[in-house]
């Protein structure tokens, strides 16, 4: 599976100590350079930079043949879309609303830092629950309502299963 990822999902998940999804659930994932640099951002947190300085061999750097340009959206974003479109991407991990947006626009799939999550816990590597309270209190912003929706389809699936 090739997915592509912005910033957000690597942030979230090294918070919660579940970065080890990421090569479990998707093997390799293809970053671009500015999603990089925004790891290793001066006001990132020491763990975060310490990721982006020694990257793990999972983690592939990709350099997007064209840049694009959409309005509001960070760097890293647009290189991530604008790469997971370029490799014709199983997914791109993006959490941004505008970026989902733009992403979408463009046709490619994605999920975020709570589908990942999801998808953990329906493989049995975690309790969502429990996952979606840590995440509640990192710095990572996810409304209230679209928890309740993930565990109320996650609840649906359990039950298909």
């Amino acid at each position: 599976m090739l997915v592509v990822a912005d910033v957000s999902p690597f942030i979230a998940l090294a918070q919660l100590s579940k970065l080890d999804l990421l090569p479990t659930l998707f093997g390799e994932v293809v970053i671009p350079p500015d999603v990089l640099a925004e790891l290793g951002a001066p006001n990132r947190p020491l763990p975060i930079q310490a990721l982006a300085s020694s990257l793990p061999h999972w983690v592939i750097v990709r350099v997007p043949t064209e840049r694009i340009c959409v309005p509001g959206l960070h760097a890293g974003e647009t290189a991530a879309i604008q790469l997971a479109s370029e490799l014709n991407a199983d997914m791109l991990l993006i959490d941004e609303i505008k970026g989902r947006k733009v992403a979408i626009q463009r046709g490619l799939r994605i999920t975020g830092t709570v589908g990942i999550l999801e998808t953990a816990a329906l493989n049995g590597m975690l309790d969502l629950r429990d996952i979606l309270a840590q995440l509640k209190r990192t710095d990572f912003w996810v409304s209230q309502k679209l928890i309740d929706n993930e565990l109320r389809r996650y609840d649906e699936k359990q039950e298909e299963q």
